[in-house]
C-alpha cells in the first residue's frame, strides 16, 4: 500500500482535519490543529506530505521518526500538532486495513469505557452552579470550570474570594460525590497560585489544572508537592522530552498531553507509559473535535493510568458546529452514567461525514483566542 494524497480541511468552529488517501482506496483521518493557528499547522502538514507521498502507511514508527528527526528543528506546538494529525490518520488506515480498532493493534484494551467530564461556564464563569447541576442531570459525574479571570502577579483579595465562592457554590449545589476540576489555564503566576491552591483545598477538588504555566512550575514545586489537591498539567507540552523533567519533579499527579498536539497516538502512548512509571495518572486533554476524541479513547483503552477523559460536547467554543456534527453515527459517543464506551469499529472507530466536512471547509474559520488586559493596560494571560 502507498500513500497517494494528503489533504487538509479547516472546519468550524476552530478545528482542522487531514485526510490521507492510499492506492488501495483506504482513507485515514486525523485532526492536526493548534487552536488559533489552524492555517499554520495545515501548512506544516503540507510540507510534511513530501515525506509521505509514495510511502507505505503501515510503517508508522519510521514515518513518525522521519517527520520528527528529519528536520533540523524539532518539537514545538506547530510541528508536533502537524505530526499528530498525520499519525492519527496513519493509525486509522492501519486499523481499517486489518479491520480492527487501533487499540487492538496496540495490544488490546484494559477497559471498555471511561469516565468523561463536562465543561461548565466559560472564560468568565457565570451561573456555573446551575450549569453544573444541569451537567449532573445529563448523567455527568464530573465537571470542569475556569478558576479565575485576569490575575496579576500580586492581585487583590477580592479575586481570590470570587474564585473560592464560585467553587463553594458549585460544591454546595452538586454535593460531595461529583468531581470538580478547576482550571487556572496558566492565568495565574506563582505568588497568587500559592494562595489559591491553599484556599481551594477545603472543596476536595478532583484536580487543579495548570496552576502556573508549565515553564514556571519550578517556582511552585513545594506547594504542589504538599497540597492534598491533585495537580494536573501538560496540555502545552508536546514530546516525551518535555514531560521528562515535569514527571521527575514529583510535583504533578496527573498529566494531560493532547494527542492532537503531542505527536499523535505514537508519541502520546509513550508519554503515558512514562507517567505510569512515576505512578502519575493520565487525563488526556481534548477540547477539540470528533477525530481528537476518538484518538483519545483509543489511547485510553490501553493506558492503565487513564482515569477520565475531557470532551467538547457543548463547550463554549463550539458556536458554529459541535462535536457530533462531522460523524455519520452520532451514537458512537453516547454518554451513559458519566462514561463513554471505547469505540470498537475499525481504525479510530468513527466514520467521518466527508461530504459535510467539504461543505463546512468551504466556510472555514479564523478562530483566535481573546486578548485580555489588566486594569493598568498590560497584557493578561488568557
Amino acid at each position: 500500500m502507498k500513500i497517494t494524497a494528503v489533504t487538509t480541511y479547516r472546519v468550524p468552529p476552530r478545528w482542522a482535519f487531514v485526510k490521507i488517501e492510499t492506492d488501495e482506496g483506504i482513507v485515514g483521518w486525523g485532526e492536526p490543529v493548534v487552536e488559533g493557528r489552524a492555517a499554520t499547522v495545515c501548512a506544516a502538514v503540507e510540507e510534511l506530505s513530501d515525506l509521505l507521498i509514495g510511502q507505505d502507511p503501515a510503517n508508522i514508527e519510521d514515518l513518525w521518526t522521519v517527520m520528527y528527526r528529519g528536520g533540523f528543528y524539532r518539537g514545538g506546538p506547530v510541528l508536533m500538532s502537524a505530526i499528530a494529525g498525520i499519525d492519527q490518520a496513519l493509525w486509522d488506515i492501519k486499523g481499517k486495513a486489518h479491520d480492527l480498532p487501533v487499540h487492538q493493534l496496540l495490544g488490546g484494551r484494559v477497559r471498555d469505557r471511561i469516565g468523561v467530564y463536562s465543561w461548565i461556564g466559560g472564560d468568565r464563569p457565570e451561573e456555573t452552579a446551575r450549569q453544573a447541576q444541569d451537567a449532573v442531570a445529563r448523567g455527568f459525574s464530573a465537571v470542569k470550570m475556569n478558576g479565575t479571570e485576569e490575575m496579576q502577579f500580586i492581585d487583590s483579595w477580592d479575586k481570590v474570594t470570587k474564585a473560592v465562592q464560585n467553587v463553594a457554590t458549585i460544591r454546595e449545589t452538586v454535593g460531595d460525590d461529583i468531581g470538580i476540576a478547576v482550571d487556572f489555564h496558566g492565568r495565574v503566576h506563582a505568588p497568587m497560585a500559592k494562595v489559591l491552591i491553599r484556599e481551594l483545598e477545603p472543596f476536595h477538588l478532583m484536580f487543579l489544572e495548570e496552576p502556573v504555566l508549565s515553564e514556571n512550575i519550578d517556582a511552585l514545586l513545594e506547594t504542589m508537592r504538599t497540597t492534598p489537591t491533585p495537580i494536573a498539567l501538560g496540555e502545552r507540552l508536546f514530546t516525551r522530552w518535555d514531560f521528562k523533567h515535569v514527571l521527575a519533579t514529583g510535583a504533578v499527579d496527573i498529566i494531560q498531553p493532547d494527542p492532537c498536539h503531542s505527536g499523535g497516538i505514537t508519541e502520546t502512548r509513550k508519554i503515558a507509559a512514562m507517567a505510569e512509571a512515576y505512578d502519575v495518572a493520565l487525563a488526556l486533554h481534548c477540547p477539540l473535535g470528533p477525530i481528537a476524541l476518538a484518538t483519545c479513547l483509543q489511547i485510553d483503552a490501553g493506558a492503565y493510568n487513564a482515569f477520565i477523559q475531557e470532551q467538547s460536547l457543548g463547550i463554549h467554543y463550539n458556536e458554529d458546529n459541535d462535536l457530533l456534527d462531522y460523524v455519520v453515527d452520532r451514537s458512537v459517543f453516547d454518554y451513559v452514567d458519566g462514561m463513554v464506551a471505547i469505540p470498537t469499529g475499525p481504525g479510530l472507530g468513527i466514520e467521518i461525514d466527508e461530504e459535510y466536512v467539504t461543505e463546512r471547509a468551504a466556510v472555514g474559520h479564523r478562530w483566535r483566542n481573546p486578548i485580555w488586559r489588566h486594569a493598568d493596560g498590560s497584557f493578561a494571560e488568557w
